[in-house]
């Protein structure tokens, strides 16, 4: 038995896992940086010539189709299952969530009446809190999942809101003949290729004056693609096949028709306090992790799935918090139409 299958059965402490994962991050950056400028150039080549997305049933099946249940557990209230904002005074992972939701807002300098387009909307975090916050606004979330679909339409009528509309639908077959003042996207655009095919269009479908806000985790100058190729690549194997960690300069260079109007960057220290919270509340509801584990994954894998889960937190937390955040972390950028 291996050193990950010892960690997937639940052999190692802690301790000794993030160890072994911060010695993956360390490998991994050094091995990326060697001819990083070369090897940018590279990819964004190879992304030109490639399909909208790849990979798209083996990343659904891995996050997006995995049962709400779970997530209630694992996520915070409004079940953000993307990087939350921890400014100075937040303390608590439902104050992030929706620190991070307001702080998405006002970037995307959203108004009430602005007909809304949510790309990736996930378990609906934003698109249930901006119908809730912009009640004169139309939403459209799309997600590639019929259970993220039910729980949001379900969660809608539970509140009331009647400006909100989910679809269903492969980012590489959506089409739409609506149009709208407001793109966002939240952690989607890493499970996409061929970004001037997206971006072209995106903008087919928006109004004039219209702007998109992109949210993406990345690396402040590397971009690479997440490949099953050796032992290690684990979480390209279990959690992130055909994703891509983008660097912070690689979608304002492939963003036409649209124009970069405004980029932030985020330090990944935020990120890996959500990852961090996330595992906690796994350490903190064991039983209910596991009852969760058997009914999606069955009673005989449920074990290696529980500590998969809980290495892939780790992960996060680890590789975001590496060099105190300074390396890995998330962009934000507003695109503008016009």
């Amino acid at each position: 038995m291996n050193t990950i299958s010892l960690a997937e059965n639940g052999y190692l402490p802690t301790w000794l896992v993030r160890f072994g994962i911060r010695t993956l991050v360390k490998k991994r950056l050094k091995s990326e940086k060697v001819n990083a400028r070369v090897k940018k150039e590279q990819l964004i080549s190879q992304l030109q010539s490639s399909p909208l997305a790849v990979d798209t049933d083996a990343a659904n099946e891995q996050h997006y189709e995995v049962p709400s249940d779970f997530y209630k557990i694992a996520l915070g209230a409004r079940l953000k299952y993307s990087c939350c904002y921890w400014p100075d005074g937040v303390d608590t992972l439902d104050e992030a969530e929706i620190a991070s939701l307001k702080q998405v807002a006002e970037r995307a300098k959203i108004e009430d009446g602005h007909r809304i387009l949510e790309l990736g909307c996930g378990w609906g975090s934003f698109s249930l809190w901006a119908a809730e916050n912009f009640p004169n606004s139309q939403i459209v979330s799309v997600s590639n999942s019929s259970g993220q679909r039910t729980y949001i339409t379900g969660e809608a009528q539970r509140l009331g809101l009647s400006n909100l509309k989910v679809i269903t639908a492969d980012m590489n077959t959506f089409e739409t003949e609506e149009s709208f003042d407001r793109v966002v996207s939240v952690e989607m655009f890493e499970h996409m290729r061929n970004y001037q095919q997206l971006f072209a269009r995106i903008h087919s479908w928006l109004n004039p004056g219209a702007k998109m806000f992109i949210h993406v985790f990345s690396h402040k100058e590397i971009a690479y693609l997440f490949e099953d190729k050796e032992a290690d690549d684990w979480m390209a194997r279990h959690f992130f096949t055909g994703g891509i960690m983008p660097s912070h300069d690689l979608l304002p260079r492939v963003c036409s028709p649209f124009k970069l109007e405004e980029q932030w960057q985020l330090n990944g220290v935020h990120y890996q306090k959500t990852a961090e919270a996330w595992f906690q509340n796994l350490e903190r509801n064991k039983p209910r992790t596991r009852a969760a584990m058997e009914k999606i994954y069955g009673q005989e894998s449920a074990v290696v799935w529980e500590n998969r889960w809980r290495i892939f937190m780790l992960s996060c937390a680890e590789l975001f918090g590496y060099k105190n955040g300074n390396e890995w972390g998330v962009s934000h950028y507003l695109f503008s139409a016009d």
